[in-house]
């Protein structure tokens, strides 16, 4: 992300991937003039807990496919 300040997030089983400044509780989000929306900052437990459900509904979306094929 060229000219942005990041913040880079690293896993060891997933990689890692960076984060526009602005999108975490680390830097005061740019709000547009005209812009109505609520600001809203990253939450990094609610992103853990989209993982933990994808895995979820990964793990069982495979199982469903491996019955189907017995």
């Amino acid at each position: 992300m060229t000219g942005v300040d990041t913040l880079l997030l690293g896993h060891v089983e997933r990689g890692s991937f960076s984060i526009a400044r602005e999108w975490t509780d680390w830097g005061a989000p740019a709000v547009e003039d005209d812009c109505e929306i609520p600001v809203s900052r990253f939450d990094l437990g609610m992103l853990l807990e989209l993982i933990a459900l994808i895995d979820q509904l990964a793990a069982s979306s495979s199982k469903k496919s491996s019955t189907k094929g017995a």
